[in-house]
């Protein structure tokens, strides 16, 4: 999440960060270690609470990995090493679900936020080219209604406008392939599960979201620079964190808490 300045002679001369994206994004990260754990405590410990069951969970659920794909598509124009960084992710997405289909088979986690993310990255990364000749408000625009128009595909609709819903034939949701693009196989289920379509679009209006901010050359104004210290630092390794808080949250809800019940 690197952007470059350039000195008097209009050529890039160094680096700075974007302090507010890893700020923001060390918050969510800590909202999503909030939610994860509350999960762990209602289906792991076994606690009864049913406001995680109410739409009021389902839309921290929700501001969660809208914040946190949005972020990700807009730190996409400051990385130099993007087919490095998709593979790495799409790695740790693998990772992931390896270890939770051989481990924790009733919680796996399949075609997940890692996998979703390293697969944009990927796509991105090929195609570059093309999306830099594209202006970032029409793209922004365009991938806006996208990503509202496919809102629903992994329950088999399109919504092209507010209140109208279109259809897709049953023979699209069949198979692995089809559930990775948003066409979800009816004998398919994931504990975390976000497929390509609609999140993409989502991703791309980050994507052209931060090509707007450049365009208009506001990324220098200081409230970029906000910084606070301990969400700055988490969004700076805010995969790492991804890939380590579950243990630690299965160690607590599955360990502790039933001893402390017990005692």
């Amino acid at each position: 999440m690197r952007i470059k300045t350039e000195n008097a002679a209009g050529r890039p001369s160094g680096k700075s960060r974007l302090a507010l994206l890893d700020t923001i994004r060390g918050i969510t990260i800590v909202s999503m270690i909030l939610f994860h754990g509350a999960w762990d405590v209602v289906y792991i410990a076994g606690i009864n609470w049913p406001w995680y069951h109410s739409r009021g969970s389902f839309f921290w659920q929700q501001s969660i990995c809208w914040t946190f794909i949005l972020l990700s598509g807009m730190c996409i124009p400051f990385s130099r090493h993007l087919w490095k960084r998709g593979l790495t992710v799409s790695f740790c997405g693998l990772l992931v679900t390896a270890v939770t289909v051989l481990f924790l088979s009733e919680d796996r986690v399949v075609f997940g936020v890692l996998t979703l993310i390293g697969s944009a990255m990927l796509i991105l990364a090929a195609a570059r080219p093309l999306l830099e000749k594209v202006r970032p408000i029409p793209g922004l625009f365009i991938s806006a209604y996208l990503f509202f128009l496919t809102r629903w595909v992994n329950s088999g609709f399109l919504m092209p406008l507010p209140g109208i819903k279109l259809t897709l034939p049953v023979s699209l949701y069949r198979g692995s392939a089809a559930t990775w693009f948003g066409f979800r196989d009816p004998g398919f289920w994931s504990t975390d599960y976000f497929s390509l379509i609609p999140w993409i679009f989502l991703y791309l209006c980050g994507y052209f979201l931060t090509g707007y901010l450049m365009e208009k050359k506001v990324t220098g104004h200081p409230v970029f620079k906000i910084s606070i210290p301990p969400f700055s630092f988490m969004g700076r390794h805010s995969l790492l964190i991804y890939l380590l808080h579950q243990p630690v949250l299965y160690l607590l809800t599955g360990v502790l808490i039933p001893l402390i019940l017990a005692g």
